[in-house]
């Protein structure tokens, strides 16, 4: 696989809320960060993206500009999605990952925080 099937599949994986599948592509020791903010471990991520699947049955990935680099991807794509709630979400988002022997090592992700006002609010409930 290579650094962009490695995204698309990470997305993917996400969107379909399979923690499995999105866990089999990142390194145990993946760091994250949003917005440059603290780091978070694997488990976190997952937790997240789990959590975010179940308060947006519809989320989604749309519009996915992706490019490999040396090192890894950049990503950037719009997040949709409507919360059980009655809110949608509607955000444009750029990830820059870093992957070392097939394996997502790091993830940075970076958006108007403001635009996922939406998505903070969902979460809480």
């Amino acid at each position: 696989m290579n650094n962009t099937d490695i995204a698309e599949a990470l997305f993917a994986g996400f969107a379909a809320g399979d923690a499995d599948a999105a866990k089999a592509l990142c390194s145990p020791d993946l760091k994250a960060s949003q917005n440059g903010g603290p780091l978070m471990d694997l488990a976190t991520v997952l937790h997240f993206a789990v959590a975010v699947k179940a308060a947006a049955p519809d989320f989604r990935y749309e519009e996915a500009v992706r490019s490999a680099t040396d090192s890894g991807f950049v990503e950037e794509h719009r997040v949709r999605g409507t919360f059980t709630n009655g809110g949608e979400i509607d955000l444009v988002v750029c990830i820059v990952a870093t992957i070392e022997d097939g394996k997502i090592t790091v993830l940075r992700e970076y958006f108007d925080p403001a635009g996922a006002a939406a998505l903070g609010a969902a979460l809480s409930t």
